[in-house]
């Protein structure tokens, strides 16, 4: 497994999108997109990157603050970057970066891939879905998504495999918002939702304070389980 810092051709000759590739031994025609959640490409997101090329996927972390907060890297676990994270949160626009995510699955064809899945984090995990409902990735993996149940007038638009893991305690999506996305995406069987009693938001971080050990690890074994099917 080989990682590095790249560039992206972003779309309509905006610019070059910098992201962090983690390229498998061997080639493969297998890719992953790793969508950051709102502290950026940082340790716990390239760690993700790194384990779908140690299964044999090419992954790439794009980095979806590049128009206005380029490279930054922020703690969930520092008050003040979680602050300053939350300040990035509120200048995205969301329908710009789901623009992006079609830049990454372009650059991930190009180099070779015919099955590309995402996977995403809190807002990341936001993205995930704007992604399925947007556009023709092969299938897409939420965590924690934020405001989903603000989009789901575009849920007739899914197409490919959905899947999100839904902890029941998340402080940002609480039990009327999931009760909205579970009314309407259970019916569709492209949709497969898994909630987590008790976990709150955060509880996949591949580390610090938020991690739910046991969660985490059921909630990837899943995601895992998914895309070999998904891409196969």
């Amino acid at each position: 497994m080989s990682p590095t810092n790249s560039e992206i051709a972003a779309l309509d000759g905006e610019g070059r999108i910098p992201a962090y590739v983690a390229r498998p031994d061997a080639d493969t025609t297998r890719a992953i997109i790793v969508i950051p959640e709102i502290f950026g490409v940082n340790e716990g997101i390239r760690k993700k990157a790194d384990d779908w090329a140690a299964l044999g996927y090419l992954a790439i972390a794009p980095d979806i603050f590049w128009r206005f907060a380029p490279g930054v890297e922020l703690s969930p676990d520092v008050e003040s970057e979680f602050q300053e994270a939350l300040g990035y949160f509120g200048q995205y626009d969301a329908d710009l970066g789901v623009k992006d995510i079609e830049a990454a699955i372009r650059w991930l064809r190009s180099q070779g891939a015919t099955k590309v899945g995402c996977v995403g984090f809190c807002l990341g995990g936001r993205l995930a879905y704007m992604a399925a409902t947007r556009t023709d990735i092969d299938a897409s993996v939420g965590y924690y998504g934020v405001m989903i149940d603000t989009m789901l007038n575009e849920a007739h638009a899914i197409a490919k495999p959905l899947m999100l893991h839904i902890p029941t305690e998340d402080h940002f999506v609480d039990h009327a918002a999931q009760a909205k996305i579970h009314e309407a995406l259970d019916p569709n069987p492209k949709v497969t939702l898994h909630d987590y009693p008790g976990l709150d938001h955060g509880f996949a971080a591949t580390m610090g304070n938020r991690r739910n050990d046991d969660g985490a690890q059921l909630a990837d074994s899943r995601t895992r389980d998914f895309f070999a099917e998904a891409l196969a």
